[in-house]
Formats: C-alpha cells, sequence, structure tokens
C-alpha cells in the first residue's frame, strides 16, 4: 500500500539558532522528523531548495496543496518556510505539524499561540531526545482525525474547505492556461475515434508531463477518459508527480482506467489500498463495485453460476457501503437497488432504499447543479418502478446535458440488465428497449 505523503518544510545545512549555537537541520530531518514520520506510517517527502531567483517554484505549490499530511520546523524563524506555511494554512483546515528548537527560539508573535513541539539539541546542534520523536510520530498519528489545527480555518468560520473536490467538477475548479484547456475541449468535442489522436497531439505540445500543471495533467487524464483511453490514462497517471498521482481523484481515475483496460485486479488493489489510506468514501467504493459488478457480468458470460452469485453480492454490498459512506451521493445507491433486482429473487433490501435515493438525488438536482448522473439516477428509478412517463421525462434530460459517450453507455448497460432479468420473469415492459437503443445511440456518436 502506498503510503500517505508527508511534505517537510525546514531550513537545510547547518544554520545558527537563537542562542547563537550552530543548528545541523540536516541531521535533525535525517534523525528526528523521517523516523518520526515513516514510524507514523507516512512517507516523508523534503521540500527541495530548487527555487529560481528565489520564487518559489509551482511544484512546491503543488505539494503543499496535495501532501496529505505537513511538518514544518519553524526554527530560525525562515522567511520561506513561514511563507509555505502560510499557503498550507490557507488551504489545509488540518494535518500540519509545527516544532521548532528548544534552544532560546521565540516564535514570532503571529505563530506563537499554536501548538509546535518544542525538540532539544545536543551539543553539536543535533536532535538530542528519542523522545522527541516518538511525541513527533504521535502527533501525526493525532493528525489523522482531521482535527482543524489552521488558525485560518479555526478563526474564520465558514472558510471553504477545498481538500475534497468530486473528479467531474475538478476542471472547473483549477485556473491553468486557457489555451490547453480550450484545446482539450475541442479534442473532446470530436467524434469519438478521432478523440484519442487529437488529445495526443495535445499531449506533445505540453511537454514533459512531470512539470506540467497539475489542472492541465487532470484534464488530460479526463479528456482521456473521454475519449475511452484507457491506457493512455493508466499511462498518464503515471507520469505524474508523487503527490498529484497519490491524491483520491487520481487513484480513483487510475483504477477507472485500470478496470475499462481489463486489469481489475490492479484497480481492486488501488481501491483496497485507497480505501485502507483515507477511510470509506461514496466514490471509492462505487468504483470498486464497479471491479465486483464487471467479474460477475463475466462469470455469468461464463456459466459460472456460483461464482457469478457471490460476486453479485459482494458488488451489491460494496455498492452499498458507499451509499452509507454518504448518503448525499445518490451513484453507489442506485447501483445497489440495480444489481438488488437481478437477484432471484429480487433482494427484498430495494424497497427501503429506493426512497433515500430518490431524495438524495432530488435534493442534489434542486441545489442547481444537476449532471448527466443525476438525471441517469432518476431514469433508472423510473424504470425499476415502471413508470415510462417518468423514465422519458428522464431520458430527455439526461441525453441534454451528456458529457462523454461512456456514460450514457453506462446507463444503457444497467438498464439492459434490468431487462434481462425482468423478461426471465416475464415482467419486462415493451418500452424498456427504446430507452436503451436511444442511449446507445448517443454512445457511439
Amino acid at each position: 500500500m502506498q503510503k500517505p505523503l508527508c511534505f517537510v518544510l525546514m531550513p537545510f545545512g547547518q544554520k545558527p539558532g537563537a542562542g547563537g549555537a550552530v543548528i545541523d537541520f540536516d541531521a535533525v530531518y535525517g534523525e528526528l522528523i523521517k523516523p518520526a514520520v515513516e514510524a507514523a506510517g507516512l512517507a516523508p517527502l523534503r521540500a527541495d531548495e530548487e527555487q529560481a531567483g528565489g520564487i518559489i517554484h509551482k511544484p512546491m505549490f503543488e505539494r503543499l496543496i496535495l501532501c496529505e499530511f505537513a511538518v514544518a520546523d519553524l526554527t530560525t524563524a525562515n522567511a520561506n518556510v513561514f511563507y509555505e506555511l502560510g499557503v498550507r494554512h490557507a488551504i489545509k483546515p488540518a494535518t500540519t505539524i509545527l516544532l521548532y528548537a528548544a534552544d532560546g527560539t521565540r516564535l514570532p508573535f503571529d505563530v506563537a499561540p499554536m501548538r509546535a513541539l518544542a525538540y532539544r539539541l545536543d551539543s553539536d546542534g543535533k536532535p538530542a531526545a528519542e523522545a522527541d520523536r516518538d511525541k513527533l510520530a504521535q502527533l501525526l498519528q493525532a493528525a489523522r482525525a482531521d482535527t482543524v489545527d489552521s488558525p485560518v480555518y479555526q478563526m474564520v468560520e465558514g472558510f471553504p474547505d477545498i481538500q475534497h473536490i468530486k473528479t467531474d467538477v475538478f476542471r472547473e475548479r483549477v485556473e491553468y492556461s486557457a489555451a490547453v484547456k480550450e484545446e482539450l475541449r475541442g479534442a473532446r468535442g470530436k467524434k469519438r475515434g478521432e478523440m484519442v489522436q487529437a488529445i495526443r497531439a495535445i499531449e506533445q505540445h505540453i511537454g514533459p508531463l512531470e512539470r506540467a500543471e497539475a489542472g492541465v495533467l487532470v484534464d488530460l487524464l479526463l479528456s482521456y477518459r473521454a475519449a475511452s483511453g484507457w491506457d493512455e490514462m493508466i499511462r498518464v497517471a503515471g507520469q505524474m508527480s508523487d503527490p498529484l498521482r497519490r491524491t483520491p481523484l487520481v487513484q480513483e481515475q487510475l483504477a477507472f482506467g485500470l478496470n475499462r483496460a481489463g486489469r481489475g485486479e490492479e484497480a481492486e488493489r488501488v481501491l483496497l489500498n485507497l480505501i485502507e489510506a483515507r477511510g470509506p468514501s461514496s466514490e471509492t467504493f462505487g468504483l470498486l463495485g464497479r471491479v465486483y459488478k464487471d467479474r460477475w457480468d463475466a462469470a455469468v458470460k461464463n456459466a459460472e453460476t456460483i461464482l457469478a452469485r457471490g460476486l453479485l453480492d459482494k458488488a451489491i454490498e460494496t455498492y452499498l457501503k458507499g451509499f452509507e459512506a454518504d448518503w448525499r451521493d445518490a451513484y453507489p445507491g442506485i447501483n445497489a437497488v440495480t444489481l438488488m433486482e437481478l437477484r432471484t429473487p429480487p433482494d427484498p433490501r430495494a424497497g427501503p432504499l429506493v426512497p433515500v435515493i430518490r431524495y438524495a438525488v432530488e435534493r442534489k438536482i434542486a441545489s442547481g447543479k444537476p449532471d448527466y448522473w443525476d438525471f441517469a439516477t432518476l431514469l433508472e428509478l423510473a424504470v425499476l418502478a415502471k413508470d415510462e412517463n417518468a423514465a422519458m421525462d428522464a431520458l430527455a434530460k439526461a441525453l441534454a446535458v451528456i458529457r462523454e459517450g461512456w456514460e450514457a453507455e453506462t446507463t444503457a448497460r444497467n438498464l439492459r440488465l434490468i431487462r434481462v432479468a425482468r423478461q426471465a420473469r416475464n415482467e419486462a415492459p415493451p418500452w424498456a428497449t427504446e430507452i436503451e437503443d436511444e442511449l446507445q445511440r448517443r454512445a457511439i456518436k
């Protein structure tokens, strides 16, 4: 499992401390901070000195934003460390730990009230106490609880929390090169068979991916997704910087691409590792449910009846975990009840769940920012209820906001599964095929 990254902000080399004695900051990192970070189950990433003319470079900002944890050594009141700490506190409400050398250091007024670990030094300016390392490890472990430690978030009520951003709105929240953004949008507007080639041409002009802006890389990743370029998604994710590649958004999309490329076991490992590291998430469990759903489908096609039954139940339970993780996200909920309809007999747990899912999606639509999946959810609910008028109405609204062909293909597949199961029970309404055909036409454009 990939360990969460901890970004370390601190001075380098040997610097004079407040008491006049020289402090060996490389020893502080190697003997105190790094071992403590590793003992807390994290992977240390030390800020480098690569700055052009004193200007903090883009990778530094990306690490400050994307690394899940951070440690800042405030000894010597280093200007760069304090600037970086300010950026971190502005965008991360939690998971930032402060420390300083107890050599007479006096913290500046603005940070003096903050909780910080004072570590001890020996006569050579190196860490003197193993207990300080243990204490730092304990503080990092405690930070996993996401207790707010940023004074910005503590003192300014309602300050926006941008640490959790849904995949499909990421492009709208990140400012980056307008020219590249427009080029990628144009490529996604081409016919499906031409999209991958057009996106590849744009990628060539971006240059080395490890140096590109995070917003450009994520848009490139999602553009390949729109073109069903699964192998390209996997490649792009692999060439991202480590902090960006480790983010839940990129890990989830990597798993999405792996599964669609027929590498379901790898996708499963990525998602299970993400759940272990970050905790339950509706989106992560939703993607994992799709992995098990595809395995069930393969078992059905191979006439492995008993295995198929077990995989269907596993997919249902996984989608349910996703819906229970966040009941505002209807996506894993609708997938759970759709699969429940395929059991013989249908799973009775679907009955109480349907009103909850309907309420969740209706509240999302009422918020004024509905997307394709919201109307697709209403469509599947209407088909499950055998309500033709509601189904046709939801279909019209879904087609009006469709973004990528694979979305319609996914919905058509779900409806086909429902229809086939009902045909076996002589319950399929005659209008169901018409809806599937319309979605499939949109999927191949």
